[in-house]
């Protein structure tokens, strides 16, 4: 459900949300766990069509939680300056809301690719036998976006 935005001025429309979301270089995401403890964690991503994707162990809080419950929440902020003298922060920044899950052998493939064409696009080939040799040891979650909100501050 969603809440509306105290400071209902510094919305941004979803487009530019989205914008902040997919140029992000690591956003952090938010669980919580089966004792409804919060657990957040930064952590590299892509974004392929509407899903979020990132890697992790086999085991650890993430994955526990996400089994737990498939609802988390994806933070991103973008370009940020403080200005001292005017004692404030120009920022743009955006939240996801959405259901995480284990990718399957399909979109786990798919969402490692997407990962080595952002973090690393010179290293393709050698990317490519990377994501062979470690395929089996990796986890991939996807988090299906259900919604996205967005807001800045540019003065």
């Amino acid at each position: 459900m969603h809440k509306q935005m105290r400071r209902n001025e510094r919305s941004i429309d979803r487009d530019s949300a989205m914008s902040i979301v997919v140029n992000g270089e690591y956003g952090v995401l938010s669980t919580v766990d089966s004792e409804n403890q919060p657990y957040c964690v930064p952590l590299n991503y892509v974004v392929l069509g509407n899903d979020i994707f990132f890697h992790c162990a086999h085991k650890g809080h993430k994955i526990d939680n996400i089994l737990s419950n498939p609802m988390v929440s994806f933070c991103v902020v973008g370009k940020t300056k403080v200005l001292p003298e005017k004692f404030t922060t120009i920022y743009e920044s955006a939240i996801v809301t959405g259901r995480a899950s284990i990718a399957d052998n399909k979109d786990k493939k798919r969402g490692l690719q997407g990962l080595l064409r952002k973090y690393c696009p010179d290293h393709m080939e050698s990317g490519d036998d990377y994501i062979s040799k470690m395929f089996e040891k990796t986890t991939v979650i996807r988090i299906i976006i259900e919604e996205i909100t967005g807001k800045s501050n540019d003065r």
